[in-house]
């Protein structure tokens, strides 16, 4: 929404202030973010888990995003983020099952919107079963998986494209088995050196 009163930060972490969403965006001031990022071993090998954003969201609707991320409040911290789990995949987990990869500041800018981030990055270890994951349908339209090894080759430049598998829910709220081929212009441009960090923040986590 756009009348939250986010933190507002300089480029080298420290407070200035607040300021009303709108404002932050369209100024581009630097604010701080929750994201975290599923991950899961299976037999197989390891998975990540991505959200795809719903159609009617104003900012790179219908695209692939982080498995759930938000804002944080002025008068928040990283471990208020946890509700962003709980809110937009309908689980609940404990902020201390969460690990931690340290605040990662990047920036996104498009028509409108100059977005700089300080965003709070955690990972988590699921074991919640696809049929458990119940969406906000106005935030998220869906949860696919892809391989870890692949999904690390993709944003290399080593794979143009990307199998991703999981669950659609359509208008009517019907649930649909989804098995599809992406490119890079199905994910939201967050900087290829933001999934990158990503990366290797799992690699370390779970070495």
């Amino acid at each position: 929404m756009n009348d939250e009163i986010l933190t507002t930060f300089d480029a080298q972490g420290n407070v200035t202030g607040t300021a009303p969403r709108n404002e932050v965006h369209r100024q581009g001031l630097w604010h701080e973010t929750f994201h975290c990022w599923f991950v899961r071993q299976r037999d197989d090998g390891r998975y990540i888990y991505l959200q795809l954003r719903s159609k009617d969201k104003r900012d790179y609707a219908g695209l692939l995003d982080i498995t759930a991320a938000g804002h944080l409040l002025a008068h928040e911290t990283a471990m208020d983020g946890i509700r962003e789990v709980e809110e937009e995949l309908g689980l609940e987990i404990a902020y201390d099952e969460l690990i931690p990869l340290g605040i990662i500041p990047y920036s996104m800018v498009k028509e409108g919107l100059i977005d700089n981030e300080r965003a709070n990055v955690f990972l988590y270890d699921n074991h919640f079963p696809l049929k458990q994951f119940q969406l906000q349908k106005e935030e998220v339209a869906g949860i696919v998986m892809t391989e870890f090894s692949a999904f690390r080759k993709f944003w290399q430049g080593e794979l143009q494209q990307l199998e991703v598998s999981g669950f659609r829910v359509t208008d009517n709220g019907e649930r649909i088995a989804i098995q599809e081929t992406v490119d890079i212009t199905h994910f939201v441009p967050h900087d290829t050196a933001y999934y990158l960090k990503i990366i290797a923040g799992i690699e370390a986590a779970f070495s």
